[in-house]
């Protein structure tokens, strides 16, 4: 079997048990609470991976860009959610899709939008499903529950099929205790819960009430009135997720490995072959209580070297050091050792590779998974 030091480096590397541990793990919380889960397939851009997410081959699955619709239609998904608010330009490209037999839902928040595709129906002849998004939080785009405008949306939308709302509590990344997740979890629920009874009150149905993050997904303690759960990150994990307590380190399922290029012995500086370009700029651990750098050091085995980090990186070079305020020792690794770095976030850096390399809780690689880019 093959082994990680038979790679070139840089290498975008799944740890697949860590991965369906992930996977099982909010499948078991959401059985419970009723709803199904619309895997959300961003994080992960793979074929093998969604299927892996996904509770059939055919879906249900959450998309953020047309060419994830464009390459899981053509492996056999025929249930996809586009979240993100349409535009017209992309609305030949939905019907492409449409007419592939994919049944693909757009979103939208605002009259103009909501023009835009009624316009696009009544000429094609088409009638395209949409679900209304819903600001649950402050965070992004969406109507905030109770204004008048999600009525006004509803009626611009008379030549479309209105099947409900939609909304994503990303606010959610700044819940660090049980309790404040808990919470933001109810917000979500509450706010698309309510909106769509505002539909139903004046006259439209909403079949679908759609909500997710991972941190809520995994945290909601009633999902009453909804109807489905997004969430992606949950499927690799990453820093930011651990920074917030909503998994361990240890659950963390990709990582970047990368080998040992020589030392700046004077500055306490390991270098390595994996700069930005490999991690991605991504800082998103700077605001939390434990700043990672641009990534947590493990060892080949994928275990923790304690407090070492990549503290600086530049195209493609790597600057491990340790922590600020460490007391522990810089390990001695010397030229040609090969170290896996955790991410602070795991969409940003998969985005960076063409393919996961699988490999077992040993380390040894089992499989090479493609993963694809672009929009």
């Amino acid at each position: 079997m093959q082994t990680l030091h038979a790679l070139e480096t840089p290498a975008l590397i799944l740890d697949a048990d860590r991965m369906q541990r992930n996977i099982a793990r909010l499948r078991e919380h959401l059985r419970p609470l009723g709803v199904s889960l619309r895997a959300h397939l961003k994080t992960a851009k793979s074929i093998e991976v969604a299927r892996a997410m996904m509770d059939s081959k055919h879906g249900s699955a959450t998309v953020s860009t047309l060419k994830e619709a464009d390459e899981f239609a053509a492996a056999g998904v025929r249930d996809m959610l586009y979240a993100v608010s349409i535009t017209p330009n992309k609305l030949a490209h939905v019907s492409r899709l449409r007419q592939q037999g994919v049944d693909l839902t757009v979103v939208l928040d605002s009259v103009e939008a909501a023009q835009a595709l009624s316009d696009y129906c009544i000429a094609s002849g088409e009638k395209i499903s949409v679900l209304i998004e819903i600001d649950s939080d402050g965070h992004r785009s969406g109507v905030r529950p109770g204004d008048a405008l999600i009525v006004e949306i509803a009626k611009a939308l008379q030549h479309c099929e209105l099947r409900g709302v939609m909304t994503h509590a990303g606010a959610s990344y700044g819940s660090f205790t049980d309790e404040a997740k808990v919470a933001m979890a109810e917000q979500e629920r509450a706010a698309a819960v309510s909106s769509a009874q505002m539909l139903r009150g004046a006259g439209f149905a909403a079949p679908v009430v759609s909500v997710g993050s991972t941190p809520t997904a995994l945290y909601a303690k009633s999902l009453a009135g909804v109807t489905e759960v997004r969430a992606g990150v949950y499927v690799f994990f990453d820093l930011v997720m651990a920074g917030l307590n909503v998994c361990a380190v240890e659950d963390v399922a990709i990582s970047v490995l990368a080998t040992v290029i020589g030392h700046q012995r004077e500055k306490g500086w390991i270098m390595v072959d994996a700069g930005w370009m490999a991690m991605s700029r991504d800082r998103g651990t700077a605001s939390q209580p434990v700043d990672q750098g641009y990534g947590l050091v493990c060892d080949a085995q994928g275990r923790v070297i304690p407090d070492l980090i990549m503290s600086g990186a530049n195209q493609e070079h790597g600057i491990l050091s340790i922590r600020a305020g460490s007391s522990a020792a810089l390990p001695d690794l010397p030229v040609g050792s090969l170290v896996r770095i955790l991410p602070n976030h795991a969409c940003a850096t998969a985005a960076q590779h063409d393919a996961y390399v699988v490999v077992n809780a040993q380390s040894d690689i089992t499989a090479h998974w493609p993963r694809f880019r672009g929009w």
